[in-house]
């Protein structure tokens, strides 16, 4: 907690203190040991899985839907690209075997989604990018995993269209089987009343992870799996959502947390000194020639403007999951996967404390920053099994353009009604009068066929103020 502080006062990228403090307590620190890079690959799988489902259910699904084809380009056309350009200057400029600088290239291709989830949400980018960006990172793991595990494996390497292939199929199989189990899950969480409204974050974890586990068990892609199902449950409006956000986000935290403290364990700092060079070479191709190359690729199909395209160039944030990746090949005793290993740790070091801190900058420069918008109703649902209704709560934000606006003027459908409104710590039943303020808390009740009408209703006057229907302001 600390640490969270200390980053947010000092302008540093979490990732770097929370590695320092694995450095530190390791083995050229403190003295504690730790080699074993099976359960190093093991838990962060693990952490990457929750960091996946935390990233899925706060994206926003009318955010990222006029994004997705370019989403999908650049986690598939891009990475084929980054790991291709990457891996011909780890060749011929480092001078790494093939088998080397095809590892390191798909390992550093794929962009950390808790990096991007993280530094996305401080700076107010437009819409279209931000949801460019999140779909990105939490697609473009999944090819890369299986490209860093068939570069891995002994033997020669499959020609590229039987990978190709594989990949393919993997992806399908593993958004089949998360998009089926996410809208198995809303519809179970959304009609099911659960005896504690403190079942419910779990309830949604726990079907992330089985998301995630469906789609390995079928031979698929189970990181595509788990992002896809929390990406569904995130937009279903589920009962106690709130709750749900916050400890979907505790989890993402401490997952974050273990991971990179585990990573920096793992590392042996007095053997990265004849990797530093080889890792700034490498990263510098990687920042300035592959990512931009793959950008203009990716988005050839696409009307984006310069300024964009230069900020995707610059926005494909590396974290600990480049370094996670780096295990495969020592696990799987990859001749040369320790030299692999320290290149790719001090990559992400250096181009972490370059990158990160500066994409807020060069947003500015850009002139990218996104419009400000009216805050949006926090809507906390509870339902009524027994009643066949929901329980409806939400405070009016500060920024809300329901301030106001008159319970008759809120027109919400038949069936759902403002039962209860929390005043200056006094509670009274509102007349179709009552004007609204800022920090009212309301209880709206609604029967079951008219509840997402509802909750649409009050998202829109939150946006759009009385004449949210006639401005065009909707409340998906």
């Amino acid at each position: 907690m600390a640490a969270v502080r200390v980053s947010s006062r000092s302008g540093l990228p979490t990732l770097l203190i929370y590695l320092g403090i694995g450095v530190a307590i390791g083995q050229d620190g403190i003295g504690i040991k730790f080699d074993d890079a099976e359960l190093t690959q093991v838990l962060g799988y693990a952490a990457l899985v929750v960091i996946l489902a935390e990233g899925g259910l706060g994206t926003k699904w009318q955010e990222i839907k006029p994004a997705l084809p370019m989403a999908a380009a650049l986690s598939t056309v891009g990475v084929a690209v980054s790991v291709g350009v990457t891996a011909a200057a780890g060749h011929y400029v480092v001078g790494l075997d093939w088998r080397q600088a095809l590892i390191i290239g798909a390992v550093v291709s794929s962009t950390d989604a808790a990096a991007v989830f993280s530094v996305l949400r401080k700076v107010p980018l437009p819409k279209k990018l931000t949801g460019a960006l999140e779909a990105e990172s939490g697609f473009n793991d999944a090819p890369v995993v299986i490209l860093v595990v068939a570069f891995s494996a002994h033997g020669p390497i499959d020609p590229w269209y039987v990978m190709l292939g594989e990949i393919t199929l993997e992806l399908a199989i593993g958004a089949v089987i998360g998009l089926a189990i996410g809208w198995l899950g809303a519809y179970g969480l959304r009609h099911v009343a659960l005896p504690a409204s403190g079942l419910y974050p779990i309830a949604v974890v726990a079907i992330a992870v089985v998301a995630y586990a469906g789609g390995a068990l079928a031979h698929g892609s189970g990181f595509l799996a788990v992002y896809l199902a929390s990406l569904v449950l995130g937009n279903a409006r589920l009962p106690h959502w709130p709750a749900t956000r916050g400890f979907a986000e505790g989890l993402g935290w401490l997952a974050q947390i273990g991971m990179f403290v585990l990573l920096g364990l793992l590392v042996t700092p007095h053997e990265l000194a004849d990797d530093i060079w080889p890792a700034v070479v490498v990263g510098l191709v990687l920042t300035v020639v592959a990512r931009p190359v793959s950008v203009l690729v990716s988005t050839a199909p696409f009307r984006v403007p310069w300024r964009e395209k230069a900020l995707l160039s610059w926005a494909g944030l590396r974290g600990a999951v480049p370094i996670v990746l780096a295990t495969i090949p020592v696990v799987g005793e990859v001749p040369g996967s320790g030299r692999i290993f320290n290149i790719v740790f001090v990559l992400v070091i250096v181009y972490t404390l370059i990158q990160g801190p500066t994409l807020p900058w060069l947003a500015t420069r850009l002139r990218l920053g996104g419009p400000e918008e009216a805050a949006d109703l926090g809507i906390e649902s509870a339902p009524l099994e027994r009643l066949r209704g929901h329980l409806l709560s939400f405070s009016i934000p500060q920024d809300s353009k329901m301030h106001g606006v008159e319970i008759g003027e809120l027109r919400l459908p038949p069936g759902a009604a403002v039962t209860l409104i929390v005043r200056d710590k006094a509670s009274f039943v509102p007349l179709p009068s009552t004007v609204l303020r800022r920090g009212d808390e309301l209880l709206v009740v609604a029967t079951d066929p008219v509840r997402d009408a509802a909750e649409k209703r009050l998202r829109a006057v939150g946006r759009g103020g009385k004449l949210a229907g006639w401005l065009g302001t909707g409340g998906g």
